[in-house]
């Protein structure tokens, strides 16, 4: 079964890393990808830019609502994610136990919604 794990952190601690940080986190990083891969269970992953670059779109009423920056306030926000093919999520949990970004924020493991091809069940 494929898994999204978010990647959440507090993007304001960010501005304060070293060049020397963010060496360190892309090693992590890249051993951790690594290690996905080699037990099998990577599927895809990728870091996002700042939540101040977001927009959300909604409809209303036929309208199209567009609102720029993050959608809620909150301490964490989104910076990346993985998708993973585990077993179950007790796997799922253990991997994202050991994201680097697990030190220092929160991930979040949510099961994919697998719909047909066609739509239907």
């Amino acid at each position: 079964m494929k898994y999204l794990a978010m990647i959440y952190s507090d993007e304001s601690q960010m501005q304060h890393m070293t060049e020397q940080d963010w060496a360190d986190a892309i090693v992590a990083y890249g051993a951790y990808s690594q290690a996905l891969v080699e037990a099998g269970v990577f599927v895809d992953t990728n870091a996002l830019q700042p939540s101040m670059t977001a927009t959300t779109v909604a409809m209303r009423n036929g309208e199209m609502i567009t609102t720029h920056g993050p959608f809620v306030e909150s301490k964490e926000q989104i910076g990346g994610y993985y998708v993973l093919d585990c077993e179950n999520l007790d796997e799922a949990m253990q991997w994202a136990a050991k994201c680097p970004g697990a030190m220092f924020g929160t991930i979040e493991v949510r099961p994919v919604m697998s719909i047909p091809e066609n739509g239907l069940e």
